[in-house]
Formats: structure tokens, C-alpha cells, sequence
């Protein structure tokens, strides 16, 4: 029998997002049930979403989580950035079988770990603190009737890191019904007007499907995002699963809900779709 390693709910502090697991099921379902849903082309097969406190970003991550709602996917890709170093500067997955929040535990599916430590180059963890991937779970644990979880936290987001790691997505998850989330920030502590400025270049390059461009300009520091590479890693990997148009969800600033103008994050959700007649491959 495989040994249970739980990873705790280290984000549920009524901080990042609450602790009381009706208080939270409340909250998010009132993010995903309150936005609007938008009438898109083609089959939801990648969410960009924020991972800010869910004061801040809740309401822009329940209008992306709201385009898959019920969806039949087995299988979500979770990548997120590496904001404590824990994965010392290359990919990481934390080392557990099911990550648990206020709302239940969430399986690991530990095959398609496997599988991808013979494909890239991947440490395995134990004890972080990264907020990008938990703070995700709670709105797909409300979103989706049930799935299993592949997470990857990228501590390098260079180039390089991004091809290979989208590469090894798609063949890890070709002919199954998967769901990729990149975990991203935008713009930080700029003042309002400045940061739409950048959010707007940085968006550009998401919307037009371009993971070659979306690199470039982040290397050149022209594209803002804590998680720049794992956006990039995610089209890269849904391009080769036959994705072709990005839409933008909602777009937001932590001005929006807090009085500060003068220092403001940019949050963006960003559907990633594939047309409705493209078989799976």
C-alpha cells in the first residue's frame, strides 16, 4: 500500500482565504456563481488565474473558474511560480499523494508524477509554503466534480524551462480530459494607471497565443508576471493539444477593492480554448 502523505492547508489563515470550511465554500462559490459567463468558441482547456488573497483576486479567479464549471475534466496541471525558493531554481513537485484543504482532500495522481520525472528534471519536496498552487484548490474543488492532481512549481521560468516543461505536458496528458491552470500574478506595486499600462503589454502577448513572445518580453523585462513562465509553459503545452484562442475573462487591480492607487498588483483570468470539433490527440 502506498504511503499517505497529506500536504496541509498551510494558506487557510483567514488571510490568503478562510479557514472554516463553509465560510469558504460560501465565498467561492459566490466568486464562480456571481461573474459572468462568457459564450466562448471552442472547449475550455486552459485557465490562466490569480493567486492573491482572495479579498484581492477571488472575484477575477471565480470569473475564469466560471468557464469550467462542471466540467468533465479526470485531470488538472497546476503550475505555479516558486516565490520561497523551494524549488532552488529548476521545476519542483511537492512530495505528497493528496493536498488537503477546509474542503477536502485533493489526490495526487503519483503515475503521471512519475512519468514526468523521466521526461524533465524535477525535484521532489517536502514543507513548502508556496501560496500560487493551494490557493488554486478551493475554487477548482468547487468548480469540478472531482479530479486528480498533477502541481508543478517552476523555480527557473527561463526560456528553456518553459519549452520543456509545456512539452512535457501535453505528451503527459495527450488523450485525456485535463484542465492546465498557470497560476499568475501580474503587475506588482506600480501605481494604478502605470500598471494597466504593463498588464495591457503582458496581455498582449497572452491573448495573441504567442509563448515565444510572452518569453522574450519577459526576459527583456517589457512583460510583467510573477508567473510569466508558467503562463508561457501552459500555452506552449496547450498549442501542441490544439489550442488555439486565448480570451480574456476579467481583468482587475487590487485598486479596485482596496482605497490604495499608489501600489497596486494587476490580476487577470484567461480562458485557453480548443475547437469544439478537435478530437482529443
Amino acid at each position: 500500500m502506498t504511503e499517505q502523505r497529506i500536504r496541509p492547508a498551510v494558506c487557510a489563515d483567514n488571510r490568503w482565504y478562510p479557514a472554516s470550511a463553509a465560510e469558504l465554500r460560501r465565498e467561492v462559490t459566490s466568486y464562480i456563481e456571481n461573474a459572468k459567463a462568457l459564450d466562448l468558441s471552442g472547449d475550455v482547456i486552459g485557465l490562466v488565474a490569480p493567486h492573491a488573497g482572495y479579498y484581492f483576486s477571488g472575484h477575477v479567479a471565480g470569473a475564469g473558474y466560471r468557464h469550467v464549471l462542471d466540467g468533465a475534466y479526470d485531470l488538472v496541471v497546476l503550475v505555479g511560480p516558486d516565490h520561497t525558493g523551494a524549488a532552488m531554481g529548476g521545476l519542483a513537485i511537492p512530495d505528497y499523494t493528496a493536498w488537503h484543504t477546509p474542503l477536502g482532500d485533493v489526490p495526487v495522481d503519483v503515475s503521471l508524477v512519475a512519468e514526468m520525472e523521466r521526461l524533465v528534471s524535477v525535484r521532489r519536496i517536502r514543507h513548502d509554503r508556496e501560496h500560487s498552487l493551494e490557493v488554486q484548490l478551493p475554487f477548482l474543488q468547487v468548480a469540478l466534480p472531482s479530479f486528480r492532481l498533477l502541481p508543478v512549481m517552476m523555480g527557473s521560468q527561463s526560456p528553456q524551462a518553459c519549452r520543456t516543461l509545456g512539452s512535457a505536458i501535453a505528451q503527459l496528458v495527450r488523450g485525456k480530459r485535463a484542465l492546465l491552470v498557470a497560476s499568475t500574478d501580474l503587475s506588482h506595486y506600480y501605481p494604478e494607471a502605470t500598471a494597466r499600462d504593463l498588464d495591457r503589454n503582458t496581455l498582449q502577448y497572452i491573448l495573441a497565443f504567442d509563448p515565444e513572445g510572452l518569453c522574450a518580453a519577459l526576459m527583456r523585462e517589457q512583460a510583467h508576471a510573477c508567473g510569466g513562465g508558467p503562463v508561457a509553459a501552459v500555452l506552449f503545452a496547450a498549442q501542441e493539444l490544439g489550442a488555439r484562442q486565448a480570451h480574456l475573462i476579467k481583468y482587475a487591480t487590487s485598486g479596485d477593492v482596496w482605497p490604495d492607487r499608489a501600489q497596486v498588483v494587476g490580476y487577470a483570468a484567461v480562458a485557453l480554448t480548443r475547437p469544439r470539433d478537435k478530437a482529443l490527440d
